[in-house]
C-alpha cells in the first residue's frame, strides 16, 4: 500500500485548510456581485454603464462597462490627471504687469501691458484685480492716461480676455463688493481704518497711444471705453528718455492643486483651454490611453478636456481605471482624491446638494458630469469601506434626462454605501480662500 510522504499530506491540508477560509470570502463576493448586478438593472437602468471595483482590482459589477458614451465633466478627470503630471501640484500660472511712462499728480502717462504666461492663469479674478490696483496706488497711481495693452491669451472671471476689457473694468474698482469684502478680510487691518472704497485706477482719455505694442502678439489694445478711446488716439506720445516709472508686477496664482480642487469641485469649464498647459486635448488623451489596461485604450475619445466637444466618449471602466490612476498620481506626493476632487455634502459645489444625507454625506468623492444636449449625465468616485476597503464606482448615463438620471445615480451609490459598510473620507471642506495663495511681487 502507497504511503504518502508527510510533507506531501502536510501540505494538502494546508491547500484544504486555505480554501475553506476564503469560502466565506468567495460566497460574499459572489452575493455581493448578484446583489450589485440586481441593483443595477433595477435602479440604474438595463443597458445603462455602471462598474464598480474593489481596490485590489476585483470587479464586483461590470454592466455595459465597455461601451464608451459621452461623459460629459467626467473628461475634466483625464485633464486633472495629465496637469498635475506634467505641471506638478504646486506649479503657479503667471502674469505680468510692466508700467512705463511719466507720473505727474498720481497720473500714469504711458501704458499698462500685460503679459499673460505662456500658459495663461485661468483663475485671474476680481480679488487678484484689486490686489493689483491697490499696488498700483501704492505707487501713486491713480490714474492711467495712455492704453491698457494685452499680450498673450489673457484670461479673467473665467472668461477670455483677449483685449483686457473685463480686466481693465476690475481694476478701475468695478467688481462685485464680495471680492473687495474677501480682499479687506485677508488683510484684516492691513487696510488703514475708515477706508471703504476699493483700490482702483483709472483710465484717462488719452492724448496719445503708444502703437504697435500688441501687434506682435496678434491681439488688440483694450480696456474700459476711456481705455479703448486711449488706444484710437491719432497723436503720438513723445518717447521719455527717462521714464519715471518703470515697474513690473508679478501675479503667481494660487498653486495648481488647489486651483484645480476649485475647478472640479464646481465643474468649470474653463478647464477646456487650461488643458493646453498639459499640450492640448490629444496630448491629455495620450496620457489617458496609456494610463489604462491595452484592451481599454480605444474606450477613451477626447475632442476636448472639459467635456463640451460631442466627440468624447469614455467606457465606465475606463473611466474608473483613470480615477485610480489619479489617485495614485496624488500618492506620489503625498495628497488624495479628496485634495483635488469634491466630497459629497462637505464641498461646495456639484456634490454639495447630492448624497447629503445621514450615512452619505463625507462618504462619497468624486466627478459629476452633465451634457443635457448629449443626453449625458455621469458619477464616478470612490468610496472607502470596512469589507472592501476603497471600491470605485463609474455611472455613465445616456439617453435618460438628467434629473432622473441623477436621482438614479444617487440611488444606487446609496446602495453601495450600505452594503459595502462605508466610512467618511478623512476631509474637512478648505476654508481659506484662493487669493490668499496668490502671489504678487514687484520690482522695478
Amino acid at each position: 500500500m502507497y504511503a504518502m510522504p508527510v510533507a506531501l499530506c502536510r501540505a494538502l491540508v494546508l491547500a484544504g485548510l486555505s480554501l475553506l477560509a476564503t469560502y466565506p470570502v468567495m460566497a460574499a463576493d459572489s452575493d455581493t456581485r448578484g446583489m450589485l448586478a440586481r441593483a443595477a438593472r433595477q435602479i440604474v437602468g438595463v443597458g445603462q454603464g455602471v462598474y464598480v471595483e474593489a481596490a485590489d482590482g476585483r470587479v464586483l459589477l461590470a454592466q455595459a462597462a465597455a461601451q464608451p458614451v459621452h461623459p460629459a465633466s467626467v473628461s475634466k478627470v483625464p485633464t486633472t490627471l495629465a496637469l498635475l503630471r506634467m505641471l506638478g501640484p504646486d506649479y503657479r500660472f503667471v502674469t505680468t504687469f510692466t508700467l512705463s511712462g511719466h507720473l505727474t499728480d498720481h497720473r500714469l502717462d504711458g501704458q499698462l501691458l500685460v503679459q499673460a504666461g505662456a500658459n495663461p492663469d485661468p483663475a485671474l479674478v476680481d480679488e487678484d484685480a484689486l490686489l493689483v490696483a491697490q499696488r498700483l496706488n501704492g505707487l501713486g497711481i491713480d490714474s492711467i492716461r495712455g492704453p491698457l495693452l494685452v499680450r498673450g491669451a489673457l484670461i479673467f472671471d473665467w472668461q477670455n480676455d483677449p483685449q483686457g476689457m473685463r480686466l481693465a473694468h476690475a481694476l478701475s474698482g468695478q467688481t462685485p463688493e464680495a471680492a473687495w469684502r474677501a480682499l479687506l478680510a485677508l488683510q484684516s487691518g492691513a487696510t488703514a481704518p475708515g477706508i471703504t472704497a476699493p483700490p482702483s485706477v483709472h483710465w484717462l482719455p488719452a492724448a496719445a497711444t503708444v502703437a504697435g505694442a500688441n501687434d506682435a502678439a496678434g491681439g488688440a489694445t483694450g480696456g474700459t471705453d476711456s481705455a479703448s478711446s486711449s488706444a484710437r488716439s491719432a497723436s503720438a506720445v513723445p518717447v521719455l528718455a527717462i521714464p519715471s516709472i518703470d515697474d513690473v508686477l508679478t501675479v503667481r496664482s494660487e498653486p495648481l492643486l488647489p486651483l484645480l480642487k476649485s475647478l472640479d469641485d464646481y465643474s468649470n469649464n474653463i478647464v477646456a483651454p487650461l488643458a493646453q498647459a498639459a499640450g492640448g486635448a490629444a496630448a491629455v488623451q495620450r496620457l489617458a490611453r496609456a494610463s489604462v489596461p491595452a484592451a481599454m485604450r480605444g474606450e477613451i475619445i477626447l475632442g476636448d478636456g472639459a467635456g463640451i466637444d460631442s466627440r468624447n466618449r469614455l467606457s465606465p471602466r475606463a473611466a474608473v481605471k483613470l480615477l485610480r490612476a489619479l489617485e495614485q498620481q496624488l500618492a506620489t506626493n503625498g495628497h488624495t482624491l479628496p485634495d483635488v476632487l469634491p466630497v459629497s455634502g462637505i464641498d461646495a459645489g456639484t456634490l454639495h446638494a447630492r448624497l447629503n444625507g445621514r450615512n452619505a454625506a463625507g462618504r462619497v468623492v468624486g466627478k459629476t458630469g452633465t451634457y443635457g444636449d448629449y443626453g449625458a449625465s455621469a458619477l464616478i468616485g470612490a468610496i472607502r469601506t470596512r469589507d472592501q476597503g476603497e471600491v470605485y464606482f463609474a455611472i455613465l448615463n445616456h439617453g435618460v434626462p438628467v434629473p432622473e438620471a441623477r436621482r438614479r445615480q444617487d440611488a444606487f451609490v446609496r446602495v453601495l454605501l450600505a452594503h459595502l459598510h462605508s466610512v467618511p473620507w478623512a476631509h474637512v471642506a478648505d476654508s481659506e480662500p484662493a487669493i490668499a495663495r496668490v502671489q504678487l511681487t514687484s520690482a522695478p
